[in-house]
């Protein structure tokens, strides 16, 4: 099961997120048993999360948006962007529980639109303003390291990357540390098995 070592929470508050992240670790867990599973290159793996599916359930969407809210607040941020299909219904579930227009939020695309407005990110966003990416699990920090550099491009401001899960075995955190962004995960998982395992968000 997932543990949770950041921030400084009553054990109320502690609880509750232990008990929301058990949730989206139950529903976003495959395993070999359960269907055939590969990683990029095509081989076998043990297990991974499919965070899409705990994501897109009308059961945690507000649950999970309530919490990334809340932490993204502690942090004064106020535009919340994503890239890829993990990052996507993160970003919606924060907009959904906002307080009238308390976030703007922005989806990233992977190359700039050819025509009509030509945007690289779509969305309400303030470029003068800074922005904060999220994402379902950082693990080697390769899809956030292509995120902000996009963003970037786009001379737009990344302040940090707040995600649900940080796999605490790979350097993921440390690659976008080293970029100047701040990096903040609900839950840290520490299950890295023999018969390897991954992430199921690009």
């Amino acid at each position: 099961m997932p543990s949770m070592d950041r921030g400084t929470f009553s054990s109320s508050s502690r609880a509750e997120l232990i008990e929301i992240g058990r949730k989206l670790y139950e529903q976003a867990l495959v395993r070999r048993e359960d269907e055939l599973i590969t990683d990029p290159r095509g081989q076998p793996i043990g297990w991974l999360l499919d965070t899409r599916v705990p994501a897109l359930d009308g059961e945690l969407f507000t649950e999970v948006g309530a919490v990334l809210a809340g932490r993204l607040r502690e942090r004064g941020a106020r535009q919340v962007v994503g890239y890829g299909f993990g990052a996507h219904p993160l970003v919606c579930s924060v907009l959904a529980v906002s307080e009238g227009d308390e976030f703007k939020g922005g989806l990233v695309r992977e190359e700039r639109k050819e025509h009509g407005r030509r945007r690289l990110v779509e969305g309400p966003i303030d470029p003068d303003r800074p922005v904060v990416m999220v994402d379902d699990i950082i693990n080697s920090g390769r899809s956030a390291s292509e995120a902000l550099r996009l963003l970037r491009s786009a001379d737009l401001s990344v302040d940090g990357l707040l995600t649900l899960f940080n796999f605490t075995w790979s350097n993921g955190q440390d690659r976008i540390e080293t970029k100047g962004l701040w990096v903040d995960s609900l839950l840290d998982l520490n299950l890295q098995e023999g018969t390897g395992s991954g992430s199921d968000s690009a």
